[in-house]
């Protein structure tokens, strides 16, 4: 027996209500769907149809087995949906949404070869550090770069992951107490990064509780104080890893212990996930790879 065959066919008895009526649509006789349907019953080993010379109904199960008859279906449809789009080259708009730095200095690259990879996808891009629904906000793609856990009503795939580094310039060391270990920030003018979720308290070592004179919600703009000599930054190394090679500043403890930064591509979970999306994924996965390998 051709199960799936089967199934098709009990489906559209339960929409049509009528052997007659399911034989002339599939060019078939009353009788051998008749019997499609009986095997369907036999090897389930239940009841699925209460016929009569008049009708069909449902039983209790075939009113179940219907609900799931007609999911399974429907993902097969999704299935051969995907193949087929994956056939054609992806076209269409994709709203995305990223983090203000990372969007200024990886993404902004990535996304220009993006572009010439794929010319038949237009970008829409939102650049910004605060928190958003993505849903509510129409976006097809986010990226969040974090050291916890993303919110689990995403699908979430890892794409690489980053260093944080303290930085601070000559110019501030010079003229500043020594820093030797993690409590002698406490000592020195830190400056805070509105949207960590640490607020006061840096993770470095068992955790350290700094203070300082500024608080901002860009680090970029906190990079630029940084580099004028204006006090310490921990700092993403994306942010800061041309700085350092260029001498405007220098890393501070970098071999204490500090969380490592996980950059994610987030994306609505849903049933069928479109193949632009897919594909931009991809790319970006390898992409990432080929910049950064991991160890």
């Amino acid at each position: 027996m051709d199960k799936l065959r089967a199934i098709r066919l009990f489906v559209r008895l339960a929409d049509v209500g009528s052997f007659t009526k399911v034989a002339e649509q599939v060019g078939a006789s009353k009788s051998m769907i008749s019997k499609e349907i009986r095997r369907l019953e036999d090897e389930l080993g239940v009841r699925l149809l209460h016929r009569s010379t008049r009708n069909i109904q449902l039983t209790h199960v075939g009113e179940g087995y219907l609900q799931r008859a007609r999911e399974i279906l429907s993902r097969l449809e999704d299935a051969d949906h995907f193949v087929q789009q994956l056939q054609q080259k992806p076209r269409g708009k994709l709203k995305i949404n990223a983090p203000m730095a990372l969007g200024i200095t990886d993404l902004a690259e990535m996304f220009a070869d993006f572009m010439q990879a794929y010319p038949d996808i237009e970008l829409d891009i939102h650049l910004g550090d605060e928190s958003i629904d993505l849903v509510e906000q129409g976006f097809d793609l986010g990226f969040r770069a974090s050291s916890e856990p993303f919110d689990s009503s995403y699908v979430g795939r890892a794409l690489t992951e980053f260093n944080y580094r303290i930085c601070a310039s000559p110019e501030y060391l010079e003229h500043n107490p020594p820093i030797e270990s993690a409590s002698d920030l406490q000592q020195h003018n830190c400056f805070v990064y509105s949207y960590f979720k640490g607020k006061n308290t840096w993770p470095v070592e068992e955790g350290v509780a700094i203070q300082g004179q500024l608080k901002v919600n860009s680090t970029i703009f906190m990079m630029a104080a940084i580099r004028s000599g204006r006090g310490i930054g921990f700092i993403p190394d994306f942010v800061c890893n041309s700085a350092i090679s260029r001498g405007e500043v220098i890393e501070i403890l970098p071999n204490a212990s500090k969380p490592r930064l996980t950059l994610y591509a987030l994306y609505p979970a849903r049933h069928f996930v479109p193949t632009k999306l897919v594909q931009c994924i991809d790319f970006l996965q390898q992409w990432f790879a080929a910049k950064y390998p991991q160890p």
